[in-house]
């Protein structure tokens, strides 16, 4: 489902609670544009000197992901197929979409990466049923002029937005963040990467993935969080909150408690490098 048609698409059965999440790498096990590039892209070493040069603000994350992504030759359909046949799901997202569908949560993907890559994935992963109900924003893919989308070198990257980002995250949020009090839902976003703090800052709780970047940054932009694993932690707190058993700013303060007590060190990243702390995240990678 495609939520370009309105920008309060999610609002239509009146839900108390909306679920905004990122894709790569939060849903999934693995990075799909990461893994495209590394197989059948410029390869592994210059994508992780491009996420370097990216962390250290000498290239705009658009500029660097729209060269991973022209470096891939492969005609379309071959590109799916890959991913199809390798890139795997959180074993607990399904059952958060069952929860969540039970629940009239509405559940919006918010990617920098493609809506073509993402809803194959989705039919492949969880099943048409439930990939219906699943709101995708993403960036788009064109075909390039004189050629067919089946040729090789005949598709390219359409950037959602003219952000640094090709897609800023928070402009989807920010229509339901902005309703009254009394129709307003309680908002929850799911992220791993830096890409996601600008969505973050839209929503009542912010969920970082444990030993991922955004956690580092979060503390140092004072962004309210709670830590999760996998999907099976995220039912679990969300549930809480749905029962009434917690609220999303205890669950905000318990975040910032596992960092302190040492439960959520950021992993070095890829690249061999670790994040730097700036109070900008306008250029860094997803």
């Amino acid at each position: 489902m495609s939520a370009h048609d309105s920008e309060l698409a999610a609002m239509e059965t009146n839900p108390k609670f909306i679920f905004f999440t990122d894709f790569d790498g939060t849903i999934t096990l693995q990075d799909s544009n990461d893994y495209m590039t590394d197989n059948i892209g410029y390869g592994a070493a210059k994508r992780k000197l491009g996420n370097k040069d990216t962390l250290e603000g000498k290239i705009a994350f658009r500029d660097s992901f729209k060269e991973m992504m022209d470096s891939i030759s492969t005609p379309f359909s071959g590109c799916i197929q890959l991913l199809v046949d390798n890139i795997t799901l959180d074993p607990y997202f399904t059952e958060f979409l069952s929860y969540a569908k039970a629940k009239n949560m509405p559940v919006v993907v918010l990617s920098g990466g493609m809506e073509a890559v993402i809803k194959a994935l989705f039919t492949k992963l969880v099943g048409e049923e439930l990939s219906k109900d699943i709101y995708v924003i993403g960036n788009d893919v064109a075909v390039r002029e004189g050629k067919r989308i089946e040729d090789v070198g005949g598709w390219e990257i359409k950037f959602h937005d003219e952000s640094g980002f090709g897609h800023d995250k928070s402009r989807a949020i920010r229509p339901y963040a902005n309703l009254p009090a009394e129709k307003r839902p309680t908002l929850f976003y799911a992220g791993d990467g830096v890409s996601d703090l600008s969505a973050a800052r839209e929503t009542d709780l912010l969920f970082a993935k444990k030993g991922r970047d955004l956690v580092s940054y979060c503390v140092r932009e004072d962004v309210p969080f709670t830590i999760f694993e996998d999907w099976s932690s995220i039912t679990e707190k969300v549930k809480e909150i749905v029962d009434g058993k917690t609220n999303v700013k205890d669950a905000a303060v318990e975040g910032y408690q596992m960092y302190k007590a040492g439960l959520a060190k950021p992993k070095v990243l890829v690249s061999g490098h670790t994040t730097p702390m700036t109070k900008s995240g306008t250029n860094t990678p997803r």
